[in-house]
């Protein structure tokens, strides 16, 4: 594609910048082999040794919530039921590179793609319990840390419904007749305008790659905190329809202590929202397997 990416960035960072960047001011690192694990929208990562992982964001609005990550993540520690990467390594802005960037202990495992429904489920117990917990952090707190509220307008149903309606459009060639037209079917049933406004601590943007398995396909680390923000937890609640096969959504809302209609209607419309944005990512990456990972996202969110 050529033209201006909304995902092109703004500084471009290789492994050995990185290598420069970072032995300059952790030398106790410089011995370490230094890989590039690869780059989301915001950010390039890589992978120091074997322990660390390095995130340089690659556009001014990453800055932000690199500065927020360093400050928040830390204070998570004493809630966290799952691994996640907890800041170790502050590098600062500097001649050679603009921006701040930080260090994390590296959480290993693979990416939830292409799972049974079987192996699913035995993570909803899993997931329950480490949304709970999150979402009992103190909003002041993270306010304090610099978290933005609601900035994504997560209660406004009408006006998500019309972006989701466009994204459709962008997608529909590469979805099936059946696919389209059980995400159409959906789109049309969605009455509601907006959801009452619940204020809890967010992940912010829970998908299959930002979550990690082990061996055995249940999670085992959460990633990417880049979207840590105050709002309604229908966004992390999306988890229990993307995620988990519908037989095994009881036990998850049971352990989480319950969530009313309209919490589980805004998390099924975020759980076909997140996937779509990736789809459309996916397809202009030319990447197969994450399309066709996303496509089984939104079925999933969309059965009963």
């Amino acid at each position: 594609m050529g033209g201006t990416n909304v995902w092109d960035a703004e500084w471009e960072v290789n492994e050995e910048q990185a290598r420069t960047l970072i032995g300059r001011q952790f030398p106790q690192l410089s011995s370490k082999q230094v890989k590039r694990l690869g780059w989301g929208w915001d950010n390039t990562v890589f992978l120091i040794g074997d322990e660390y992982v390095f995130r340089f964001p690659r556009r001014t609005i990453a800055v932000g919530s690199i500065r927020m990550e360093g400050k928040l993540l830390p204070k998570l520690e004493a809630y966290m039921t799952i691994p996640y990467p907890k800041p170790l390594f502050y590098g600062e802005a500097s001649d050679e590179y603009p921006t701040p960037f930080l260090g994390y202990a590296y959480v290993p495992g693979d990416f939830p793609i292409g799972l049974t429904e079987e192996r699913r489920a035995l993570s909803a117990e899993t997931l329950a319990k480490f949304l709970r917990r999150l979402h009992e952090f103190p909003v002041q707190a993270a306010l304090k840390c610099g978290v933005q509220q609601d900035h994504r307008n997560l209660t406004d149903i009408a006006s998500r419904k019309v972006k989701l309606e466009g994204f459709l459009s962008k997608v529909v060639e590469h979805l099936s007749p059946v696919e389209s037209g059980v995400i159409e079917a959906y789109i049309s049933r969605l009455q509601k305008d907006r959801v009452e406004a619940v204020n809890a601590l967010l992940h912010g943007d829970l998908h299959f790659k930002n979550m990690l398995v082990n061996e055995n396909g249940i999670v085992s680390g959460i990633i990417d905190w880049g979207d840590l923000s105050v709002g309604h937890p229908a966004c992390d609640l999306s988890v229990a329809y993307s995620f988990l096969p519908p037989y095994a959504r009881d036990v998850f809302f049971e352990t989480y202590g319950g969530a009313d209609e309209e919490t589980k209607l805004l998390a099924r419309l975020i759980a076909v929202y997140i996937p779509i944005l990736i789809l459309m990512q996916s397809v202009d990456d030319g990447n197969e397997a994450i399309a066709a990972e996303a496509k089984s996202n939104i079925m999933r969110a969309l059965s009963d």
